[in-house]
């Protein structure tokens, strides 16, 4: 039987929160400060980094993108997670969003035990809260809804007809996450088992950036093009509450919505200094 190791250094399992950079926690801009490296995901704001991180931390974009074949694979970043540890670093691993909500978070956590690498894990503001905040949607409200669904969505067979069934009877708020090009699919099938016309899509893109775009619809009359001109990350929210967008709306949809989350680009030099140590990471794994 293996023993696991006991490695000295530690990870910071981190939320950046959705997209504003003003949301990131007390907690994680106090890591971030004192990192010695920080591994960080595509959805995480730029400005988070350039206001917070350690000017001599080394910074190494992982990011992923579903069929983009710049994106790290997890076994790489497990790979350097273990490795960085190992030289006594403290590493911050900063996700988007909340660490808890579909980030792959079970992989890198077992990858830690399995090793014997000291850990926190920091929560952040979820995409859901943050969109339902910014685009003045409340996902429970007296009258509307007592309870929320958080889902992800790729292929209608992962969840059965039993199941879509009571996602279209329910009077829980739903909110799929990643899903903004599914939309179509998921209407189809929503429809398909009668859902309330009373309630209504949400299609919110970029939320709680400046790129912000907030579409509402009856579930019934969708423009379905809206969403595959959507900038990822988008998500959707169902249910009666969206109703409440048109009272409670109070932030404008951009005029000129472009790409928020592009730190490569926006990071220049910080990250492409950094680029051959994540190179020569992932290269090991």
């Amino acid at each position: 039987m293996s023993q696991k190791r006991n490695i000295t250094g530690k990870v910071i399992l981190a939320g950046a929160g959705p997209g504003d950079p003003e949301l990131l926690t007390l907690k994680a801009a106090r890591f971030l400060e004192s990192a010695d490296v920080i591994l960080v995901d595509r959805l995480v704001s730029p400005e988070i980094l350039l206001t917070h991180a350690n000017p001599k931390a080394e910074i190494i974009y992982v990011g992923k993108q579903c069929g983009k074949g710049n994106s790290t694979k997890q076994l790489s970043i497990n790979a350097m997670l273990v490795e960085l540890a190992s030289q006594h670093k403290l590493i911050v691993r900063l996700k988007g969003g909340d660490v808890s909500f579909f980030s792959n978070i079970l992989d890198e956590l077992e990858t830690l035990i399995e090793n014997g690498i000291s850990y926190e894990i920091i929560p952040g503001v979820t995409a859901a809260s943050g969109a339902g905040a910014y685009a003045g949607i409340p996902l429970t409200a007296r009258d509307h809804s007592t309870a929320v669904r958080f889902l992800t969505y790729y292929k209608s067979e992962v969840l059965s007809e039993e199941y879509w069934r009571d996602l279209a009877t329910t009077n829980d708020t739903i909110v799929f996450y990643m899903s903004g090009e599914a939309t179509p699919a998921i209407l189809s099938k929503l429809r398909e088992h009668n859902i309330d016309p009373c309630k209504k899509i949400a299609m919110v893109a970029q939320a709680t950036t400046p790129m912000q775009q907030v579409f509402v619809s009856d579930i019934y009359d969708v423009n379905e093009k809206l969403s595959q001109n959507f900038i990822s990350p988008s998500l959707i929210i169902i249910g009666k509450v969206v109703n409440l967008h048109a009272k409670f709306a109070w932030v404008a949809n951009s005029e000129q919505p472009e790409h928020y989350f592009n730190p490569i680009a926006k990071l220049g030099s910080v990250l492409s200094e950094n680029k051959e140590n994540a190179k020569e990471y992932a290269g090991r794994a």
